[in-house]
C-alpha cells in the first residue's frame, strides 16, 4: 500500500514537472516578425495614388495577429521606422533593406511581398445607351470610377506573393502565394455603391465592411487568407534569431556615471530589460612572433551590470558587482548565475598599458 502511494505521488510530481516545462517552451516558440508594406509596382499605373501594398499589409497583419502563431510588430512602430529611414516603395522589397529594418525592430524574420495582379474582367459594361459586348480586361483605374458603372458580369482577380527573410543570414526561408477571384452578375465593382471608397483623399479603406463585401474586397480577402495560411505553415523554418543574438551578445561600455553605465548594444542585439552582462578588460595580448597578428587576447572580468532601460541600439545599466568600470571595457551576456561570475581585480596601470598599446609595438 505504501509503495503504491509513493508511486502515485512520484507520477503526479512528474506530470506537474512536465507541464511546467512545456508552458515556457510553447511561449518561446513564437517568432517575432515584421511585415513590410507590399510592393505594388506591377499595378501602380492602374491604381493611381492608392497604396494597395499598404492596404494588403494591414489585412495581413490582422490575419497573423488573430492566428497567434507569430508575434507581429505593431503597424505604427513599423511606419515610424520606415519614415525615419526614408524608404521608397521599391526599397521595401530589397533584401538588404529588409534585414536593416529587421534588426532595428529586433525581429527573427521579415516578410516582404508584391502585388502581382489587381484588376477585373467584364463582359458587358453599360454607360447610358452605349454598350460593349466584347469581353475585355480592365485594370483598376485611378480614381476607381468603375464603381459607378452597371456591370452585367464581372470577375475580379487579385494575386500576391511573399518571401520570409532571415534577419541574421538574409536567406529566403520560404515563399508563399495567394490568389483570389470573385465573380458576380448584375453588380458594380464595389458592391453596395462603392462603399469601400474613402472619398476624395485618393484611396479607400481596405479594412471597411463596405470593401470586404464588394466584389473587389472578396477577391482581395481571399488572396490574403490564402497567403496568410501559407506563411503560418512556414513558421517552423524561422530560427530564433533574437535568442541566438542575445545569448552571444557582445558590446562596449560607452559611458560611466557613478553606478550607472550605458552600453552600445540594445534591442537589436537581442537583449531584454533585466539581463545581466559581465564587464571584461584585456590584460594581455598574444601575437604571432613572425607576422605580428593578434592570436589571442586575455581578459579578466572586472564587474557585472544589469539592464534597467533598453533602446534599439543602447541600454542603461546598473553596476551590481565590481568597481572601476571604464569606457571601452567589453561586455557580454552572462549565461550563468551572476553570483558565479568570478571578478579579477586589475591595477589601473596594467589596464591602461594594455588598452593603449598599438599593434606592432613591443
Amino acid at each position: 500500500m505504501r509503495l503504491r502511494k509513493i508511486a502515485a505521488l512520484l507520477l503526479s510530481l512528474s506530470l506537474i514537472a512536465i507541464s511546467i516545462c512545456q508552458l515556457p517552451a510553447h511561449a518561446d516558440a513564437k517568432r517575432r516578425v515584421a511585415i513590410l508594406p507590399f510592393e505594388y509596382g506591377a499595378v501602380s499605373s492602374s491604381v493611381g495614388t492608392v497604396d494597395v501594398g499598404k492596404g494588403i499589409t494591414t489585412l495581413m497583419i490582422s490575419r497573423l495577429v488573430n492566428d497567434g502563431t507569430y508575434r507581429v510588430v505593431d503597424r505604427q512602430m513599423l511606419d515610424q521606422i520606415l519614415k525615419e529611414q526614408n524608404l521608397s516603395v521599391s526599397d521595401r522589397a530589397d533584401p538588404a533593406t529588409a534585414i536593416k529594418i529587421g534588426k532595428i525592430l529586433a525581429c527573427d524574420a521579415i516578410i516582404v511581398g508584391t502585388v502581382t495582379h489587381f484588376g477585373f474582367e467584364n463582359k458587358s459594361v453599360n454607360i447610358g445607351a452605349a454598350a460593349s459586348a466584347a469581353a475585355s480586361y480592365i485594370p483598376y483605374a485611378g480614381g476607381f470610377g468603375f464603381g459607378s458603372l452597371g456591370v452585367k458580369k464581372s470577375k475580379v482577380k487579385v494575386a500576391i506573393d511573399a518571401r520570409i527573410i532571415d534577419t541574421a543570414t538574409t536567406e529566403i526561408l520560404g515563399v508563399a502565394e495567394g490568389q483570389g477571384e470573385s465573380k458576380r452578375s448584375g453588380a458594380s465593382l464595389w458592391g453596395g455603391g462603392g462603399s469601400g471608397w474613402s472619398g476624395g483623399s485618393g484611396g479607400f479603406d481596405f479594412g471597411s465592411d463596405g470593401f470586404a463585401s464588394s466584389i473587389a474586397g472578396e477577391a482581395t480577402h481571399a488572396a490574403v487568407d490564402q497567403l496568410a495560411a501559407q506563411i503560418v505553415g512556414l513558421s517552423a523554418k524561422i530560427p530564433d534569431n533574437q535568442s541566438i543574438a542575445g545569448a552571444d551578445c557582445r558590446g562596449k561600455i560607452a559611458d560611466v556615471t557613478g553606478d550607472q553605465v550605458i552600453i552600445n548594444v540594445g534591442k537589436v542585439n537581442g537583449l531584454n530589460a533585466g539581463d545581466s552582462l559581465q564587464v571584461d578588460r584585456p590584460y594581455k595580448t598574444i601575437k604571432d612572433p613572425e607576422t605580428g597578428k593578434v592570436l589571442k587576447e586575455l581578459t579578466a572580468t572586472v564587474g557585472v551590470i544589469t539592464i534597467k532601460a533598453l533602446e534599439n541600439d543602447n541600454a542603461t545599466c546598473a553596476v551590481v558587482r565590481g568597481s572601476g568600470i571604464k569606457v571601452g571595457d567589453s561586455v557580454r551576456k552572462v549565461s550563468t548565475d551572476v553570483s558565479a561570475v568570478v571578478l579579477t581585480p586589475l591595477s589601473d596601470s596594467t589596464a591602461t598599458a594594455v588598452s593603449t598599446k598599438k599593434p606592432g609595438t613591443k
